[in-house]
């Protein structure tokens, strides 16, 4: 578990640095463009946006609460494969909904057939409010996958990691 931790930190970090704007971009594509104009932007010589901080409700480190969902096989998987694919459907539905809805910042899984599926991070403040949002996930509700939630703090630049992933996938998957 502390590699995954481990790596979840280093991907935030590496998210964190690539997802940043650079110091001629300040368009925040999650708030309403209207508050973040050039000419209003308010940042200090270390490239510090006050409005973009405000935009991703960063606070004095740059960081956001979130909580992280660690999908793991469930008691119940699927053995009929027309029936898996349709719940694999509704469960990249549902993930494509929630990201729309702001309340998923980011959802993969992982790439070994372990028991540790795949990770879900929620924009929501409590440990409750995701795990109603996970109740709501098609797999979750046959029994295929089950939730491990924790509170996670990690760097708002993650709030825009959605928008950027539009702009660099060709095709959707939701």
């Amino acid at each position: 578990m502390k590699t995954v931790f481990s790596s979840l930190t280093a991907f935030a970090v590496l998210l964190m640095t690539s997802c940043a704007p650079s110091s001629g971009d300040v368009r925040n594509d999650t708030a309403d463009s209207s508050t973040l104009k050039k000419d209003t932007v308010a940042k200090n010589a270390n490239g510090y946006d006050s409005l973009l901080a405000k935009a991703y409700g960063a606070d004095e480190y740059g960081m956001h609460r979130y909580v992280m969902a660690f999908l793991r096989s469930g008691p119940s998987r699927e053995k009929d494969s027309v029936k898996m694919a349709e719940l694999q459907k509704a469960h990249l539905a549902n993930i494509g909904r929630m990201a729309d809805e702001g309340k998923l910042v980011v959802a993969g899984p992982f790439m070994d057939d372990g028991e540790l599926r795949g990770i879900y991070i929620f924009n929501v403040a409590t440990v409750e409010e995701a795990k109603a949002l996970t109740e709501t996930d098609p797999l979750i509700q046959s029994g295929g996958l089950v939730m491990e939630l924790h509170p996670w703090y990690g760097s708002a630049a993650m709030m825009g990691i959605n928008n950027m992933h539009k702009k660099v996938s060709k095709k959707s998957v939701f």
